[in-house]
């Protein structure tokens, strides 16, 4: 990743910070009219980690992880601005949230790739898995 940009976690985010994510879930069309700041402070309490991708001035990307915190984990909403792709912001995310998970003991780490980013995770070494299709209720959207 460039040295302007770091990764860190966050945990209480502070009202710039939570502006800055929410731009990134606007652009990627998850932050739906209505949703306030409050939904997004639950989303990162219930988060087994929350981490954002920053430069001097604002934020450039973010990813989480769901999990049990024993065996398994989800990475979710793992999203860097259109301006950022290629700035190596998207993997420092990925390998700094794998890094937390194994820290932690999580040596399961599944994901669902969206919008044409199979490739992605599959130069940083996730597979498909033969017979397992992702699934939704009729009730959810994405």
């Amino acid at each position: 990743m460039p040295a302007r940009a770091r990764v860190k976690f966050i945990e209480a985010p502070d009202a710039a910070t939570l502006r800055g994510i929410i731009t990134i879930y606007r652009a990627h069309g998850w932050w739906k009219p209505g949703d306030k700041p409050a939904l997004l402070k639950k989303i990162i309490k219930g988060s087994h980690c929350f981490a954002v991708a920053e430069t001097a001035d604002r934020i450039i990307g973010m990813g989480r992880a769901i999990s049990d915190g024993v065996s398994d984990a989800y990475i979710q909403d793992m999203a860097v601005l259109d301006t950022e792709r290629g700035s190596g912001a998207g993997s420092a995310l990925l390998k700094a949230i794998m890094k937390r998970l194994k820290k932690d003991g999580v040596k399961w780490v599944g994901l669902i790739a969206q919008d044409n980013s199979e490739y992605f995770y599959r130069k940083a070494g996730f597979k498909t898995l033969a017979k397992a299709h992702p699934m939704l209720s009729k009730e959810s959207y994405v």
